[in-house]
């Protein structure tokens, strides 16, 4: 992770430089936010890759004894079946259409994205009780 880390500091150096150039000279506020926006992705994965590394350390990957049977075994848990991803699949094209035939439309879409959402966040929390 520390690569990487240091690969997007690299890219989010480009993005500020070139943000306040480009604010100075074309005092263009278009261009100049997407820089600014293009800037903080850049700098958020690097906070990413950089919090991780402290926390965890390098990868087996990373080093060069590294071994492959040290990333064996479970990747993590994915539910057999579950509605939740069609469905806000089905919702956000419904959002999509909403934005071109009317504010009825994207509001059907957007409860159905919060209904697949929401499912699929609580479907396996457990009651106390």
């Amino acid at each position: 992770m520390k690569t990487e880390a240091i690969l997007f500091a690299g890219v989010a150096g480009f993005f500020l430089v070139t943000d306040v150039l480009y604010a100075v000279w074309s005092r263009d506020p278009a261009g100049t936010a997407a820089l600014t926006v293009s800037f903080l992705m850049a700098w958020l994965v690097t906070f990413f890759f950089a919090t991780n590394y402290r926390r965890k350390g390098l990868r087996p990957e990373d080093r060069r004894d590294g071994q492959i049977h040290e990333r064996s075994g479970p990747v993590d848990f994915f539910p057999p079946h579950s509605i939740g991803p069609p469905l806000t699949a089905a919702g956000t094209a419904l959002l999509v259409l909403g934005v071109v035939f009317g504010l009825w439309l994207f509001l059907i879409g957007l409860g159905v994205v919060l209904a697949g959402v929401f499912g699929m966040v609580f479907q396996y929390v457990r009651t106390q009780g």
